[in-house]
């Protein structure tokens, strides 16, 4: 028999504890998240907490079809992406640093155009939120033979049942395709972005839950509301682009239940040590990684589909354009090191553990928030965003001379040669 949390216990060691850990977060509310975390946490499965986006071509600014990515991790943040040749198709997706091997894929496209994500849904396979093992093995099989959605729903057609897969796969293709696959162990059910009646409005969004599974367990609610709120505004503002969708959604601080946003409440520098409650916000401890991966337009060759990559931490590494290139290269700072992870990862993950206080009980459940963002403008995330901004002018320049000429890929492999040294020398200002 479980236990009633005691809070009136609660009420008095309360302020010790906000005092002794600089831990901010008013009576009412935290009383309010202790209450949910209890009930959450007696039938919540331990989890990944993707958060995906899809977005049909049609409302797009030049027409190319977008899905992006915001990827967690129980396996640790490290992860870096490479180029393979499969069986059918050479292809650009995101490994974990440990997966030697590459045995799964968590993401990318291939050389036809074919671009594949997935958030994991743990309520594909009814009410108990059991996981699978499946999901990455599938990924990179598609990664490796598939072209086209109709090659994917091939692949799931034919695979043995029951098929070991509880995920919610973003799928696009070359040929303007842009669809969802609601995949459990025994069928999926596809939602078509293009279909204004399944996408009213062009996009849609999946965390880790289904719309088609048990409706008891909808884990990652929380995020699914912060999206959905974020892609409302950049609707009005007109930011459905690439450029906002990568920069913002992993950097989103407002919390989807709470709706604190922690801009809000920011200190006045990294000094003033304020310890923040940091969970179920779409970044989090366990975030990895970020990828937009935009496809083509119609007639468009297949070869211009760019990922645009954070390829660490979200909150403490910069955003860049990846290509599958016909040479193979890819920045030397993306490349494995003796840890098998990349120098830009490792980077990513020295910033981070300035952010979490490991000192604490359940660390990883609260965030330094003057040393990410404070007033003076001198937080990790502040520091960051003009570094990226710099690298990101220069990727859109030199994709758009990629996409007007076919001999340009040397321009590309300039600009990674230029990322190379630029963030080598501004990471160590930070």
């Amino acid at each position: 028999m479980s236990e009633k949390p005691n809070l009136f216990g609660l009420s008095i060691i309360y302020p010790y504890l906000c005092k002794k850990y600089h831990i901010y977060c008013p009576m009412r509310k935290f009383i309010t998240l202790l209450l949910l975390l209890c009930c959450l946490a007696s039938y919540l499965p331990t989890c990944e907490a993707c958060t995906s986006v899809l977005i049909s071509g049609k409302i797009t600014p030049d027409g190319r079809p977008l899905l992006f990515k915001h990827r967690d991790a129980s396996s640790g943040t490290y992860n870096l992406p490479r180029i393979v040749q499969g069986e059918r198709y050479r292809y650009l997706a995101l490994f974990n640093a440990a997966d030697r091997r590459m045995k799964s894929a968590w993401g990318g496209h291939n050389e036809t155009g074919f671009a594949i994500i997935n958030t994991a849904a743990y309520n594909l396979n009814g009410p108990e939120g059991n996981d699978s093992n499946g999901d990455g093995a599938l990924m990179k099989r598609a990664h490796e033979i598939c072209a086209t959605l109709k090659d994917f729903e091939t692949l799931l057609d034919t695979m043995p049942q029951p098929r070991d897969l509880n995920s919610n796969f973003g799928v696009i293709d070359a040929q303007g395709g842009c669809a969802y696959y609601e995949t459990g162990n025994e069928r999926y059910v596809k939602f078509d972005v293009n279909d204004s009646q399944v996408a009213p409005k062009g996009y849609l969004m999946r965390t880790n839950f289904g719309i088609t599974g048990a409706d008891n367990l909808r884990t990652g609610a929380e995020r699914y509301a912060a999206i959905t709120e974020l892609m409302e505004q950049a609707e009005v503002d007109k930011n459905i682009n690439h450029n906002y969708l990568i920069t913002h959604i992993s950097r989103y601080l407002k919390h989807g239940l709470t709706h604190v946003n922690l801009y809000d409440i920011m200190p006045e520098d990294e000094s003033q040590t304020m310890m923040y409650p940091f969970r179920d916000f779409i970044p989090r401890y366990t975030s990895t990684a970020t990828m937009l991966i935009q496809g083509v337009q119609k007639e468009e060759t297949p070869a211009n589909t760019v990922c645009w990559m954070i390829a660490g931490y979200p909150l403490t590494t910069v955003a860049m354009p990846l290509m599958l290139l016909p040479s193979g290269k890819l920045p030397e700072i993306l490349k494995p090191t003796d840890n098998n992870c990349s120098w830009l990862c490792n980077k990513s993950v020295e910033l981070k553990n300035r952010l979490f206080e490991g000192n604490i009980s359940h660390h990883k459940d609260y965030i330094n928030l003057g040393v990410l963002i404070n007033k003076q403008q001198t937080g990790i995330l502040q520091k960051i965003l003009p570094i990226e901004q710099e690298v990101l002018s220069r990727g859109n320049t030199v994709v758009d001379r990629m996409r007007k000429s076919k001999k340009a890929e040397r321009d590309i492999e300039k600009y990674y040669d230029w990322v190379d040294e630029f963030l080598r020398e501004a990471y160590s200002k930070i």
